[in-house]
């Protein structure tokens, strides 16, 4: 059985990487600032790319900050995941756009590990999981985005259906 604080740490990482794809859907491009600001890398390629702003860092952090204080733990826990889960973010950007793919491509496994691993390792402590447990919420948070982002297609709200 899956403990409470496994599934906080869970929702708080859904939560970090869900916020500035609402916002997105919200605000269109307004504030939509590139945090590279359209920067090239010494290969030629875009630091990060178009899809990775302010903004959505911002949401990401502030919106699982709310959220963290909402199940009842401390601001720091959820601004914490939400940066530690924009970071693995921005690190599989950085490495897809070193591999030559767009903005918003597909890179499976790349696009959910890093964003879910980062945070929940670092956070284990806080929330009593065990390095097995960390495993296990990978797994369950790898599984939940692809599905997730089929159905989030469907409704309009993602532009790809990945």
């Amino acid at each position: 059985m899956l403990s409470s604080s496994f599934l906080h740490l869970l929702l708080l990482i859904i939560v970090a990487n869900a916020s500035p794809i609402i916002v997105r859907n919200l605000m269109g491009e307004r504030y939509a600032y590139m945090i590279d600001g359209g920067r090239k890398f010494v290969d030629g390629q875009p630091v990060l790319g178009s899809s990775k702003t302010w903004r959505g860092l911002a949401s990401s952090i502030i919106v699982t900050t709310l959220t963290a204080l909402l199940l009842g733990y401390e601001a720091a826990y959820g601004f914490i995941v939400g940066l530690l889960a924009m970071t693995g973010d921005l690190f599989s950007s950085f490495i897809k756009r070193r591999l030559k793919l767009p903005p918003s491509s597909m890179a499976p496994l790349l696009d959910q590990i890093p964003e879910s691993f980062l945070p929940a390792v670092v956070m284990a402590g806080a929330f009593g999981l065990s390095s097995s447990q960390v495993s296990v919420l990978v797994i369950v948070f790898i599984v939940f985005e692809l599905a997730i982002s089929v159905i989030l297609y469907r409704w309009g709200i993602r532009k790809r259906p990945y």
